[in-house]
């Protein structure tokens, strides 16, 4: 505890700040860094299980690219794996299939009005 407060009171106390500032930000890249790799880890399983014809994972996956969780959003790539997994028997993808066609439906009828 002294020793803490030696370096509280002492002239170089700017930079024991400047030092621990330095150690705090690399750890936190390094653990942001570790983080999204073990993300991408995730999904490439997820793609592996998906693939696999597991229904769940086909959800998860088509969840994945509809809000564009580490992935780049395509609606089209969602719509296809939310369909494999409707077909697989999962109820919340076939809600979500619905909601998609009846926005397609939608845009369609607003272009054909104008």
């Amino acid at each position: 505890m002294e020793f803490i407060a030696s370096l509280l009171e002492s002239k170089y106390r700017e930079l024991y700040l400047i030092v621990a500032l330095l150690l705090f930000t690399i750890w936190f890249i390094f653990n942001t860094v570790k983080f999204y790799r073990g993300e991408k880890r995730k999904l490439k399983q997820l793609h592996r299980f998906a693939k696999e014809g597991e229904a769940q994972a086909q959800g998860k996956l088509a969840k994945h690219y509809h809000k564009g969780n580490m992935v780049k959003k395509n609606c089209r790539t969602a719509a296809f794996w939310y369909q494999k997994a409707a077909f697989a028997g999962d109820e919340e993808a076939k809600g979500h299939l619905e909601t998609f066609f009846d926005k397609h439906a939608k845009k369609k009828k607003s272009q054909i009005r104008k």
